[in-house]
């Protein structure tokens, strides 16, 4: 039975009061009796509703519901082994981000999947949303510059005393538009007083390593488990001056690719990998060392809290953005 948990006005066709800017659906086919967690993964893409499908108990709810035994053979020929889960992204949303994001977050949680991106209009996905991917500022110290809209010109830094952050995001994730993203760059800012050492667990396109670094961080290193994003976190290394040894990136399970200990370990994950991570993380810390760590949906919350308090973690702060949370843990 499909199940609808309140898609936007226009989701599938075009936004309200436009006729030309597409949105984009993304399909994730999981095993059916893994959808929930999917869905709530795939939640942290869209700040609105998603769409399952889920065909496991077709009969006992169109009987609960209709009060009839006669379905349709086309649903009674879908394969109740596999689940749906759509979401939509507005135009100006970076379909190659929440992808590589989606891919990641499942493979971490252990959810098998197959992501299928349909464009609603024919256009091309991967770089339409840039037109809509401006200058950024975050914080106070920050300026998040495409470097589509600089290429071909002299890098210059703005009047202002921010630092500039050059960035092609590619297919991974972190622009800095996400609320995700924004909680922990203003993070990092409130921690890095000079010459702090970083671990970014999860670094997608390497933005908050290389913020670490802008900010006065002496040293930063970063994992990822897909080798597309550390590709990409490597070329943004090198696009704002920084390389090896000062920045470096491991492809791979964290325990196996880094060693040492860090002042400041970040993770912009899902709640259930930094449950997991609370225990792991505290390997790579030394003493006093902080704990940032994002991708927290409200809802989970007392969650995160249960396993700070189990891992002898102090809450520092508390940052929120919409429904998203950020704690720096001690």
């Amino acid at each position: 039975m499909d199940k609808e948990t309140g898609l936007p006005e226009g989701a599938g066709t075009y936004s309200a009061g436009t006729n030309t800017d597409p949105w984009t659906e993304v399909r994730i086919e999981v095993p059916a009796e893994r959808i929930d967690a999917a869905g709530d993964i795939a939640h942290m893409t869209v700040p609105y509703g998603i769409y399952l499908e889920d065909y496991r108990f077709l009969e006992e709810e169109i009987d609960e519901i209709a009060h009839i035994d006669l379905i349709d053979e086309a649903l009674k020929d879908k394969d109740r082994s596999k689940g749906v889960v759509h979401i939509y992204l507005e135009p100006g949303e970076n379909p190659a981000e929440a992808v590589a994001f989606l891919r990641e977050q499942y493979a971490l949680a252990g959810i098998p999947s197959e992501l299928t991106v349909v464009p609603c209009r024919n256009e091309d996905w991967q770089d339409n949303w840039k037109k809509f991917f401006k200058p950024t500022e975050v914080g106070q110290k920050l300026l998040i510059q495409p470097i589509w809209e600089v290429e071909g010109s002299t890098r210059v830094e703005p009047t202002s005393e921010r630092k500039t952050l050059y960035l092609e995001p590619g297919l991974a994730f972190g622009t800095g538009t996400h609320e995700t993203t924004r909680l922990c760059l203003q993070a990092l800012e409130e921690n890095i007083w000079g010459g702090e050492t970083v671990l970014d667990l999860g670094c997608g396109s390497g933005i908050l390593s290389i913020a670490a670094l802008l900010f006065g961080a002496s040293r930063a290193e970063g994992v990822d488990i897909d080798e597309l994003a550390v590709k990409t976190a490597v070329e943004n290394g090198r696009r704002n001056g920084f390389e090896a040894p000062v920045l470096t990136y491991h492809c791979g399970d964290m325990a196996k690719q880094v060693s040492g200990t860090f002042d400041i370990v970040v993770a912009n994950i899902v709640a259930d990998i930094i449950v997991l991570f609370c225990e792991t993380a505290r390997n790579f810390m030394k003493e006093g060392s902080v704990f940032i760590v994002s991708g927290i949906l409200n809802t989970r919350e007392q969650d995160v809290l249960d396993a700070f308090s189990a891992n002898g973690f102090t809450v520092v702060s508390r940052k929120a953005d919409g429904e998203w949370l950020c704690f720096t843990v001690r």
